[in-house]
């Protein structure tokens, strides 16, 4: 092996442990303390998608105007929260109030997981106890179809 080769091969493998040493960063998401039931369940539903992907989650619940005197309502949006999203986090730093705003940080409580898109084409569906359509998209063996249709059958003439 050339010297050249041997730092190109180095090079190669430094590079892919940059990148899979890319860990997980920190996200954050703004709830309000007026916040509708849709767009807290929508938030909610991302803060568990960045925490299945491992990655720390600040909550920050804004205040604006006369809202900062009242810190029960962003407590209570932060503890409706972590009971929402429930077993699949920790708390790291529990509700402090800083100026106008009071946060939060979850964490991942178990190592992450792929994204889902892999994780989907990692598994093989089972169709009907036979086997998955093969990869040029042909359809299931007709027998499988026929054992369908038989019980539709069955069932209309029963009725």
């Amino acid at each position: 092996m050339d010297y050249g080769k041997f730092k190109f091969d180095e090079a190669q493998k430094a590079k892919e442990s940059r990148r899979k040493s890319q860990g997980a960063g920190i996200k954050e998401m703004k709830y309000r303390p007026k916040i509708g039931p849709g767009d807290f369940d929508t938030k909610t539903r991302l803060v568990a998608k960045f925490l299945d992907e491992g990655h720390k989650v600040k909550i920050t619940i804004m205040f604006r105007g006369r809202e900062v005197f009242h810190p029960e309502l962003g407590k209570r949006i932060l503890d409706r929260v972590a009971e929402t999203i429930g077993e699949g986090a920790k708390i790291e730093a529990d509700a402090r109030l800083d100026g106008r705003n009071m946060t939060m940080v979850l964490a991942p409580d178990k190592r992450p997981k792929p994204p889902k898109a892999s994780r989907e084409a990692d598994a093989e569906p089972v169709l009907n106890g036979t086997a998955p359509p093969s990869a040029n998209g042909a359809t299931p063996a007709p027998e499988a179809a026929a054992s369908v249709t038989e019980s539709h059958h069955t069932e209309s003439n029963e009725a």
